[in-house]
């Protein structure tokens, strides 16, 4: 998945090495400098909405006491990580011309673990509405927060496994000195060896596929509760449209695996607007995506939306509190 990302950001590049190797324009420094402060724009605004989002749920003990929402919360810290790191990277390729191949190794390791992460969250998200749904009953003891914390730390290993042992192949095969160089920061860089490129293919066909057929099987069996439902048909539709919307975020999370042969697509179409187009793919790819977990839970659930838009009315009112008293403490002076 980090392979479009680092191709992007390679792309933006203002530096010698990359644009020597690809033979690809460079952007000018006022593209440079308007793609960098929407860029720093939309992490602030989403940094602002994921941190209230985690500090309502903190506030309150009921929300990290129910499987739903410590799923919800774990996505929202995700994507915050996901965001800031990708945002990084972007901004450090127009300034940076290579950087230490360990600190390179960090980055790329933690954005592959936060990427890989998003599609397994959303199908313990739609599991759980699955049982919510066909097996009220049964709730309370399939779905504790106990097994929801386990699940966390299962998907953690899986989604960390990877990356570690694209680490461990290249520690073999690479030589002593490798870590030490300064390389530009790229996944296909970092990680040389053609058995690494091989083993990922498979590795995310496989584990997206389980995803997806598991929204798609969550999904249909919704589907037929809808349909059976004489009460609480509101509640059953609510869960259809959240499960649907998961599979929105799938296919999104999916247009990593096909944004590099479709931009190198359109690049060659289109060669003089290389960078807009991977301006467009960056945005749609690894931004646009993150609006939607505040959508499905933050603003369509009623229930932690009367929470959240009470904490934000309550630090809008405390600082509109403080306000007068600093006036009338200057007029005193």
């Amino acid at each position: 998945m980090l392979n479009s990302t680092s191709f992007m950001l390679m792309g933006n590049s203002n530096t010698s090495l990359p644009w020597d190797v690809l033979g690809l324009p460079k952007d000018s420094f006022s593209n440079a400098l308007t793609k960098n402060i929407m860029a720093m724009l939309v992490w602030l605004a989403l940094s602002v909405i994921n941190g209230s989002m985690v500090h309502t749920f903190l506030r309150h003990s009921f929300f990290y006491e129910d499987p739903r929402y410590i799923m919800f919360i774990c996505m929202v810290l995700n994507d915050a990580l996901q965001l800031s790191l990708v945002t990084a990277l972007y901004m450090a390729s127009y300034i940076f011309r290579q950087i230490h191949a360990s600190v390179c190794c960090l980055l790329i390791m933690t954005a592959v673990v936060t990427t890989r992460s998003t599609p397994l969250i959303l199908a313990g998200m739609a599991v759980e509405r699955y049982i919510a749904i066909c097996f009220p009953l049964h709730y309370g003891q399939m779905c504790t927060v106990r097994r929801t914390l386990l699940l966390i730390g299962i998907i953690l290993i899986l989604t960390a496994t990877p990356p570690i042992s694209d680490l461990l192949i290249t520690v073999i095969k690479e030589p002593p000195h490798f870590f030490e160089s300064s390389i530009f920061c790229d996944h296909t860089l970092l990680f040389r060896d053609r058995s690494i490129y091989y083993k990922n293919c498979v590795f995310d066909g496989t584990y997206l596929s389980f995803v997806a057929l598991t929204l798609l099987y969550t999904y249909c069996k919704i589907m037929l509760a809808a349909r059976a439902a004489s009460t609480g048909v509101a509640s059953v539709k609510r869960a259809r449209n959240t499960v649907l919307l998961h599979g929105v975020q799938l296919l999104l999370c999916m247009l990593a695996f096909v944004v590099p042969s479709l931009q190198a697509a359109l690049i060659s179409l289109f060669p003089h607007l290389s960078l807009e187009i991977r301006y467009v793919f960056f945005l749609l790819v690894y931004i646009i995506p993150r609006f939607l977990s505040p959508m499905i839970y933050g603003f369509r659930d009623e229930r932690f939306r009367k929470y959240w838009v009470r904490c934000l009315t309550r630090r809008t009112g405390s600082t509109n509190r403080v306000r007068p008293v600093l006036k009338a403490n200057l007029r005193g002076k």
